[in-house]
């Protein structure tokens, strides 16, 4: 059904791959969607202060991945988040056991990430 996700049919990917039993209104749809606009936020904070609140983000990414599946979130955050900050979820997403072993080998991991997240 999606070959390609592009910005018109972004919003219909993450529609259709969305799963929340406990969905009541629309309203926590777009509430989740609402995280990848946090995540962007905290990933440039990051870049211009140099500090990472990792639990935060942490959290954000399990729950859209609990919501949209691990490969569908990848896919939405990848599409979403400025290549610029995709070493930093490489980090998060080797972290959290997402990765395959042959996913991201072109992208090397941020180095201050994996070392945050050593020390949880």
């Amino acid at each position: 059904m999606f070959k390609e996700i592009n910005n018109e049919n972004w919003l219909l990917y993450a529609q259709h791959i969305y799963d929340n039993p406990t969905l009541e209104k629309e309203v926590e749809f777009y509430d989740d969607l609402k995280r990848f606009k946090y995540l962007k936020r905290l990933f440039r904070r990051y870049k211009i202060t140099k500090e990472m609140k990792i639990r935060l983000v942490l959290n954000h990414i399990i729950v859209l991945s609990n919501v949209f599946g691990v490969e569908g979130a990848i896919t939405l955050l990848l599409f979403k988040i400025d290549k610029e900050y995709w070493p930093i979820l490489k980090s998060i997403f080797k972290y959290l056991d997402y990765l395959y072993p042959h996913e991201f080998n072109d992208i090397k991991a941020d180095l201050n990430t994996e070392e945050m997240l050593t020390q949880l």
